[in-house]
């Protein structure tokens, strides 16, 4: 399996042979919970008000997908089957034998297919603002938009675009200062456009239908209604694949569900985890 260097409080390490350089950030203690971010996204977006919920209840590990922040280059094409083998080398290599699991949008479908590749290092899977693919999979005309404002390289427009993608009006509107803390943390990590891309195909090209029925681990879907980029129809999909996940929508939230209401996310994964 691949290693992964990794920063810990400021500090570097390698494990295992043939690494590859993925960065993350850990806090907190209990059960172990990876966490598994989506296009164009890194560590930062996941905002201190749901890890603060999470980190008395929980190990976290909270990592950067290949090419991303101080990452080591993605220079060549990659499926979601390869990004969950990455996730797969980040839990072995800090430490754990398994560990629950929540990704979002891109990270929900590398969680899939995780779960599906790698069972025995899954725990419980929550699926967040994610689609299966497919015929029935439906992507919206906003998350193609976000995608061409990133390919420009114009900093700004890519910015707007994409907390119009990620976050619902009424958010915007009822928090005055949510723009500049989307623009702040968006800005912390490095994303390169060329990863964003190479991300982009791997999401359309995901395809988990035919399988996700083998999935056997307690499963959990999030999804805010009023979600731009990955309309709320997928959870309902997933859901019809995954009949005994329970499925939990977040009325009137984004894309971001968890920035909208963390503590509600906060507490319907501790209970999916528990459980």
């Amino acid at each position: 399996m691949q290693g992964v260097l990794g920063s810990l409080c400021g500090m570097e390490f390698v494990t295992g042979t043939g690494e590859r350089r993925l960065d993350y950030v850990r806090r907190g203690r209990g059960a172990p919970l990876l966490l598994i971010q989506g296009m164009a996204a890194h560590h930062e977006l996941w905002g201190d008000e749901l890890l603060s919920a999470l980190e008395a209840r929980f190990d976290i590990v909270a990592y950067d997908h290949r090419g991303i922040g101080r990452g080591d280059r993605a220079d060549e094409p990659f499926t979601v089957a390869d990004l969950a083998d990455d996730a797969a080398a980040v839990i072995e290599s800090v430490g754990w034998t398994d560990a629950h699991v929540l990704g979002a949008s891109l990270g929900g479908m590398v969680t899939q297919e995780l779960v599906l590749r790698h069972p025995g290092v899954v725990r419980s899977i929550a699926l967040g603002c994610t689609w299966a693919g497919g015929s029935r999979g439906v992507i919206s005309e906003t998350s193609r938009r976000m995608v061409d404002a990133i390919a420009t390289r114009d900093v700004e427009h890519g910015l707007r675009t994409s907390f119009e993608a990620n976050l619902s009006r009424r958010y915007a509107a009822q928090e005055p200062g949510a723009r500049e803390i989307y623009r702040r943390r968006a800005l912390s990590v490095k994303v390169p456009v060329p990863v964003v891309l190479m991300q982009w195909a791997a999401a359309q090209a995901h395809d988990t239908t035919g399988r996700l029925g083998s999935i056997d681990v307690p499963a959990l879907i999030l999804h805010g209604t009023a979600d731009a980029g990955i309309p709320v129809e997928n959870a309902l999909h997933l859901h019809d694949l995954l009949p005994a996940a329970q499925l939990e929508l977040f009325e009137g939230a984004g894309h971001l569900f968890w920035w909208e209401d963390p503590e509600r996310t906060a507490a319907l994964l501790i209970a999916h985890c528990a459980g």
